[in-house]
């Protein structure tokens, strides 16, 4: 996490240095730090990755259950840094479709889920 911090804080500074003299160059570095970050947390999903697969071999999940757990995860984080990029670049009306289709998105992933759900449900009930 002090990697992480440190990187930011870096990247901030530097873009702050350069926002008054180039502009569009603090853009860039403010880019190239979130890009530099989204690495290394995707290293971290892929162990969290590793860990829920053992985890779901032991209590016996279906694997479309965690896929779309992962997919879900995907699609939140992927969404919430794109928007995030937009909206450090001032394009907020963009940021704001793709944080709204990144909801639609986990919403129709998550729907079959719900419905399994509403099933089970209705068995026990009959």
């Amino acid at each position: 996490m002090t990697k992480i911090a440190v990187l930011g804080l870096t990247g901030i500074l530097l873009a702050m240095f350069l926002k008054d003299t180039k502009p569009q160059f603090a853009v860039f570095v403010s880019m190239a730090t979130c890009i530099l970050i989204f690495f290394y947390v995707v290293e971290k999903l892929l162990y969290l990755s590793g860990t829920l697969k053992t985890i779901q071999s032991y209590i016996n999940l279906k694997s479309a259950y965690f896929d779309t757990l992962m997919k879900i995860v995907g699609i939140t984080y992927v969404a919430d840094f794109s928007a995030s990029l937009c909206k450090d670049a001032g394009y907020g009306a963009i940021a704001g479709q793709i944080e709204f289709f990144g909801k639609i998105s986990v919403l129709a992933l998550g729907t079959p889920v719900l419905l399994a759900l509403f099933e089970t449900i209705q068995a026990f009930l009959n």
